[in-house]
């Protein structure tokens, strides 16, 4: 309840063990260098913060990643912190620190550094006026010159529809009172369902509000309670953002959402074309949103924003390694886009992508080793990018460290790797070679347990389930009987190898 210490934040149920990839030192850094903007280097000895860290696994997974980037991370849920705590303590993560304070407490802390990278997923959407400008504060003491943030937040006109529908969800939970929020949750959405089945005015008007409450019922009850539970619940327009980090010096830099920095890949020409005669920047992102009906945004705010020269863009891309970071097989050139489905140019992307099936290169050697096909700098450039704003490639950090990150990041993903034994909560392991995480299924990080210490993949698993007493699911339902579980198990190994997920996963060091 209000004036509580959770300040009407839905605090009766823990949220979600997640990994936001964006979030990444050196995914940030990419990002930032296609639109030409200075960002921290990742393999600098940084500081860096997470506000409302939630459960604490993706700032554990950081950590675990990146030993030399020393981590501070708050969240006002003390059963989160010490869960977050009780993680870093058993994986023995000393570059890590975990706060069980306010956005109001952490303004007044005295012991904490400067930072590189401060960054927030998703909670400004659901916190006061008030604990914004806790916020807005603490970044304006606390982020460095030249520094940059991370924000994610519920975006306009993409949530306008569903305005209502939350509005229904929240009104019929206040109703009940004080009742287990799971249960609130699972009444406001029998009544609000019971609505749009009698085909009333709002979901007939609204069809893609229709759509969006079946999706809500396949959620799990602790992503809904937050996302959509709290008591201040606001969706923004990016210029609105802007404004308010305007009082922390922060200029909006440009897109952690890679893809957009690509116009042809997610707007018509006309559209394109309309756009380019914008100006500012942050003016254009409001009607490009309007254009799009964007209704999420993961937007990099700088302090002390400069313009990297092309040359030295060029230079640092050359410069950095990449690799692949999805099995060679799973990587078509059809994607999907805000405009549909589009055909990458196979003479482009082909050669790119066969190169690092090979091993991670550096831009510069992949240019080097392309030059025979007729390809420009700028194609191959272009197509690294590209295929990392797809989440198929990804930048490695420099070879220097990657010692000290392999012992930390396998420390960690061991720890990941026993809890897997008995839980599926935590499904992403640490990367040394990209300071990173990937998101593994639970029976492939069994699996991989399994190499690791020498045993029979199918069998080691097989014999972890029967004594968690757990089945395997298909087709929505458990697998009746053992000796149809290891039967599954075969199938779901012999997928595992054959689509070549192991080799990426050694590529990526993850054991």
């Amino acid at each position: 309840m209000a004036g509580s210490w959770s300040d009407g934040y839905i605090s009766d149920i823990n949220y979600t063990f997640g990994f936001y990839h964006e979030m990444t030192p050196a995914h940030l850094a990419q990002a930032a260098l296609i639109r030409r903007v200075r960002a921290p280097a990742p393999d600098g000895m940084l500081n860096y913060c997470e506000l409302g860290c939630g459960q604490g696994y993706g700032t554990n997974v950081l950590a675990a990643a990146n030993p030399h980037i020393s981590f501070v991370a708050n969240d006002f849920n003390p059963s989160q912190i010490a869960g977050a705590r009780a993680l870093a303590a058993e994986a023995d993560l000393s570059n890590v620190r975990f706060l069980d304070d306010s956005f109001a407490q952490m303004v007044e802390r005295t012991d904490l550094p400067e930072f590189d990278i401060i960054s927030l997923h998703g909670i400004y959407s659901w916190i006061s006026a008030e604990n914004r400008a806790h916020i807005v504060e603490f970044i304006r003491r606390r982020l460095k010159v030249g520094g940059i943030v991370y924000i994610s937040y519920n975006a306009m006109p993409g949530w306008a529809a569903a305005m209502p529908l939350r509005r229904l969800l929240t009104d019929e939970a206040a109703h009940l009172g004080n009742a287990p929020i799971v249960e609130r949750i699972d009444q406001a959405m029998t009544l609000t369902n019971e609505l749009a089945e009698m085909g009333v005015g709002y979901f007939n008007v609204n069809p893609s509000v229709g759509e969006r409450l079946k999706r809500l019922g396949g959620q799990s009850r602790s992503y809904l309670a937050h996302e959509y539970f709290n008591q201040d619940w606001t969706p923004f327009y990016v210029t609105d953002v802007a404004k308010e980090l305007s009082a922390a010096k922060l200029d909006w830099a440009c897109s952690a959402n890679m893809i957009d920095s690509f116009p042809a890949l997610t707007l018509k020409s006309e559209q394109q074309q309309f756009l380019a005669k914008i100006n500012p920047p942050i003016r254009r992102e409001m009607l490009r949103d309007i254009i799009l009906n964007q209704q999420f945004r993961r937007d990099i705010f700088v302090k002390g924003s400069q313009e990297i020269p092309t040359a030295e863009v060029d230079r640092i891309w050359g410069a950095t390694v990449y690799t692949l970071a999805s099995p060679r097989q799973k990587i078509s050139l059809r994607v999907q886009t805000p405009l549909g489905q589009v055909e990458l140019q196979p003479t482009v992307y082909q050669p790119v992508i066969d190169a690092l099936s090979q091993a991670p290169a550096s831009g510069s050697q992949l240019h080097a080793q392309l030059a025979g096909s007729g390809l420009q700098l700028a194609h191959v450039a272009q197509a690294v990018n590209v295929l990392n704003a797809l989440g198929f490639v990804q930048p490695a950090l420099p070879a220097h460290g990657i010692e000290a990150r392999r012992v930390q990041a396998h420390r960690f993903n061991d720890v990941i790797m026993r809890r897997a034994l008995h839980s599926g909560d935590l499904v992403v392991l640490a990367s040394p070679l990209t300071g990173s995480g990937l998101s593994v299924d639970r029976i492939i990080i069994l699996f991989l347990f399994a190499i690791k210490e020498q045993q029979e993949p199918v069998q080691f698993v097989f014999q972890a389930l029967e004594k968690a007493n757990q089945r395997l699911m298909r087709d929505g339902k458990p697998v009746a009987s053992a000796e149809e579980n290891r039967q599954e198990l075969v199938t779901l190994y012999q997928s595992f190898i054959e689509l070549g997920h192991l080799d990426v996963y050694r590529h990526l060091q993850l054991i």
